[in-house]
């Protein structure tokens, strides 16, 4: 089930002092907000505050995502090697640090419904109109199942080799899951693969 919904802000053809933002309360997003267009200002936009200059920069782990999970309200499991899982409807979302030093947070998404092999040709179009058309995660078709099935995956790698703050790290983890959810509906529904 999804955790996060939107509110059209500006962009989206809403009210002009809103914001576009992710919620738990309201209804759920089916795609990603319109983008910004020349002359649009956001100066009187209610935004929150910016993050204090003595904010924290610390490596970014395992409890620390965890915690940052915790408050966006994302159900996870974890498996005992550092790599969690969050399930939603359609997809599951891994969570893990890879690199030399656990460096870098990846978020990859995996539909769970698959593509036949005859289909092969059509997936890879599909998926790479998303990496031409898309910002954030990154698509591609995966390895044969044992059954023979293509899956999809999309990802988003970011190194924090230098450290980040909580604020950076919820809205990595916030709009990686978002973007995650975008990528499957558009998948079911525009892109007509799934």
């Amino acid at each position: 089930m999804p955790w996060w919904s939107w509110r059209p802000g500006p962009a989206d053809g809403g009210e002009p002092g809103s914001r576009s933002r992710v919620t738990v309360e309201e209804a759920v997003r089916v795609s990603p907000p319109a983008p910004r267009q020349p002359g649009d200002n956001y100066a009187g936009v209610d935004r929150p505050p910016a993050v204090d200059a003595s904010a924290t920069v610390a490596p970014v782990t395992l409890s620390r995502i965890c915690a940052a999970l915790d408050g966006l309200d994302v159900r996870y499991l974890a498996d005992g090697d550092g790599n969690l899982l969050a399930m939603w409807e359609r997809h599951a979302v891994l969570v893990a640090l890879e690199g030399p030093d656990d460096e870098i947070l990846v978020l990859r998404v995996r539909p769970h419904a698959t593509v036949p092999p005859d289909w092969e040709d059509r997936a890879y179009r599909v998926v790479n109109e998303w990496n031409h058309t898309r910002r954030f995660c990154k698509a591609y078709i995966g390895d044969p199942s044992e059954r023979g099935q293509l899956p999809i995956y999309a990802e988003l790698q970011v190194p924090f080799a230098a450290g980040v703050h909580d604020a950076l790290l919820v809205e990595m983890l916030d709009c990686g899951a978002a973007v995650a959810t975008s990528f499957v509906d558009w998948l079911h529904d525009e892109g007509a693969l799934l």
